[in-house]
């Protein structure tokens, strides 16, 4: 499977190109609200979600037939940003299993930075 051809039909919320991807009877999973879609629910959640999107893979890594994908999502004017980390299991080329923990991107809560400890992985 192409990653970046699937993360790139994610991100331009691609409808038409979105169910080639999977099995028929894979679930997707969304672990950080709980919610479990078939691919015709994925790909809605996905292709309805309001607004236009940008994104990055961050990183890659296979193992087996399971491929791990970070990606930072965010709006075209950069108003915002999210990360997903998406274990994605393959079956013969397709998605038969996809697990994804998404995350609003914030500044470290105010009682970590009062501790004085940690610093900020990027620079904003």
């Amino acid at each position: 499977m192409d990653i970046k051809a699937f993360w790139e039909d994610v991100i331009t919320q691609n409808r038409e190109r979105l169910p080639s991807y999977f099995w028929e009877d894979t679930f997707v999973r969304w672990h950080c609200t709980n919610e479990q879609f078939t691919v015709d629910e994925y790909v809605r959640a996905n292709c309805d979600y309001p607004g236009n999107w940008c994104g990055d893979i961050e990183r890659v890594e296979e193992y087996g037939d399971t491929i791990v994908l970070v990606g930072k999502v965010y709006p075209p004017d950069k108003s915002a940003s999210y990360h997903v980390v998406s274990f994605i299991r393959l079956r013969e080329g397709k998605i038969s299993e996809l697990d994804e923990y998404w995350s609003d991107d914030s500044d470290a809560p105010e009682w970590r930075k009062e501790m004085g400890i940690g610093k900020p992985i990027h620079c904003q």
